[in-house]
C-alpha cells in the first residue's frame, strides 16, 4: 500500500478537506499513474452531497483524470512508464458479460466499478482523481495522444465521451441538424464535437449570455429557451437533440423540436424524474433516449478524434485549495467551462 495526498469529502454536508488515502500495491495487470490534472464534474458534486443516494465517507471524488504512468505490473502490455494516459468514470467491470465483450463496459451486466464511491475488487471503496496517484488495471487506462495537453484532456474523460458517444450512435454528421441543450461542461464539448463531425449545430440555452461563446465553439445558431417564441420557431427542426443539463426541464416541449424520427438523448442526470407526454413522442415517431459515458474502445476513439481535430475542453485550472469555491461556482453556472485541479498543489 502507498499513502498519497488527496482532497476528500468528510460527509454530505461538509466542505472537502485535504487528507491522505491508501492506494493498493501495483499488481501484475495494474498501472500506477501520477495524476497531473483532475477535472471537476457536476457529478462529483451530486455524489458527495448525497443527491444520488448515500455514500461511504470520507470520499475522494474525481473521474476526469490525466497523468503519466510511473510504474507498471509485470504482465502489463498496453502501457509503459512515461506514457500520457487518462482514466474516466470506471476502473473495472466483469469483463465477461455480453456488454463487456462488446466494449460497452459502462453497461456491465454485473455492474461496472466506478472510479470513486464504488466497491473495488478487493472490497475497499474506490477513491477518485482528486489525489496525486491512482492504481488502475491496464484495461481501463486509455492513451492521451500527442497533440492534446493533459490539462485540457482531463475533462474529455467524462464530458468528452459522454457527449461523443450519443453523437456517434445517433449519426451526427454532414446533413444532420443537432441541438445541444445547455452550454456548460458537457454542452460545450457537445458543440465542439458535433461541429467537428460536420453537423449543423444549434445551442438551446436559457439566455443569450453565452451566445458569443457558443458560436465561437462551433455552433451555427443559438437560441434562448426562456423565449416562448423559440419553441414555435424551431418546431420540427432537429434530427438529434442532446440534453446536457442536470436540472429538470420540460422534455415534452423539447421533443416537439424534433423532426420525424428524431431523437432526444438525455446525458444530464437530474435527481428528479423527467415526465414525458406520450403524444410528444407518437406524433412524430420520435425517440426519447439516454446515454451514459462510453466503453473503453469508444473512449480511446474519442481521444483520437479530438487529437485529429485539435479539440480539448475549455478550462480554468485551479489549485486544490479552491475546490470548495469551484463547487459553489459550478452550482452557480460560473465557469467556462470546466474547472481542472492542478494536482501538484495537493
Amino acid at each position: 500500500m502507498t499513502t498519497v495526498n488527496a482532497y476528500a469529502s468528510p460527509s454530505a454536508t461538509e466542505d472537502l478537506v485535504p487528507t491522505t488515502i491508501e492506494r493498493r500495491d501495483v499488481g501484475p495487470h495494474d498501472v500506477l499513474i501520477e495524476i497531473k490534472y483532475a477535472g471537476i464534474c457536476h457529478s462529483d458534486i451530486h455524489t458527495v452531497r448525497g443527491d444520488w443516494g448515500p455514500q461511504s465517507y470520507p470520499l475522494v471524488p474525481g473521474h476526469e483524470i490525466a497523468g503519466i504512468v510511473t510504474e507498471i505490473g509485470s504482465a502489463v502490455t498496453k502501457h509503459a512508464v512515461g506514457d500520457r494516459v487518462g482514466v474516466g468514470c470506471m476502473v473495472n467491470s466483469c469483463g465477461e458479460c455480453a456488454n463487456c465483450q462488446k466494449g460497452d463496459e459502462q453497461y456491465c451486466l454485473k455492474g461496472m466499478t466506478g472510479t470513486y464511491g464504488a466497491v473495488d475488487r478487493d472490497g475497499t471503496v474506490t477513491q477518485g482523481g482528486y489525489s496525486t496517484h491512482v492504481v488502475v488495471t491496464e484495461d481501463f487506462v486509455v492513451t492521451i495522444p500527442e497533440g492534446i495537453e493533459l490539462d485540457v484532456a482531463a475533462p474529455l474523460l467524462c464530458a468528452g465521451i459522454t457527449t461523443y458517444s450519443p453523437l456517434r450512435r445517433w449519426g451526427a454528421g454532414p446533413g444532420k441538424k443537432v441541438a445541444v441543450v445547455g452550454l456548460g461542461g458537457l454542452g460545450h464539448m457537445a458543440v465542439k464535437l458535433a461541429s467537428a463531425m460536420g453537423a449543423d449545430v444549434t445551442v438551446l440555452s436559457q439566455s443569450l449570455k453565452k451566445q458569443e461563446d457558443g458560436l465561437r465553439l462551433g455552433a451555427n445558431s443559438y437560441y434562448a429557451t426562456s423565449d416562448p417564441g423559440t419553441f414555435e420557431q424551431l418546431a420540427g427542426s432537429f434530427d438529434l437533440i442532446i440534453n446536457t443539463v442536470s436540472a429538470s426541464i420540460d422534455i415534452s416541449s423539447y421533443l416537439q423540436l424534433l423532426s420525424l424520427d428524431g431523437a432526444l438523448v438525455n446525458v444530464g442526470a437530474p435527481a428528479e424524474p423527467l415526465p414525458v407526454n406520450a403524444f410528444a413522442l407518437i406524433g412524430g415517431r420520435r425517440s426519447f433516449a439516454g446515454s451514459m459515458i462510453g466503453g473503453i474502445p469508444e473512449t480511446q476513439e474519442m481521444l483520437n478524434f479530438c487529437a485529429e481535430h485539435g479539440l480539448g475542453a475549455e478550462i480554468e485550472v485551479i489549485p486544490a485549495d479552491k475546490i470548495n469555491e469551484a463547487y459553489e461556482r459550478v452550482l452557480a453556472s460560473d465557469v467556462r467551462y470546466r474547472f481542472v485541479i492542478d494536482t501538484a498543489t495537493l
